[in-house]
């Protein structure tokens, strides 16, 4: 019997998302949108999600005259993360 997938993680830009992330702890709206090669649109919903799922904490301060926006991996969007992936491992029969 295989667990099923956590629907939120299972957007290709989501888990995009918090891969880069579980790497490197925190990321801006910018390097998300290169890594992710999404448009603002769809990044900035695919992040509300994460966020209302409690996976990513997001942070909007100004760095000069230009809002910035940094987020980062929450203990439940790791824990998400790293369940997510052991899932697919079963599936795989890795």
């Amino acid at each position: 019997m295989f667990n099923e997938l956590d629907p939120v993680l299972s957007t290709q830009v989501r888990l995009a998302i918090v891969s880069v992330l579980v790497k490197m702890k925190k990321a801006d709206f910018n390097h998300l949108m290169e890594v992710t090669g999404t448009t603002q649109g769809n990044l900035s919903h695919q992040i509300k999600k994460l966020q209302e799922a409690g996976y990513i904490e997001v942070v909007k301060t100004f760095k000069g005259n230009y809002p910035q926006t940094v987020c980062s991996l929450t203990a439940k969007g790791k824990k998400a993360f790293e369940r997510y992936v052991n899932d697919i491992k079963g599936y795989l029969h890795l």
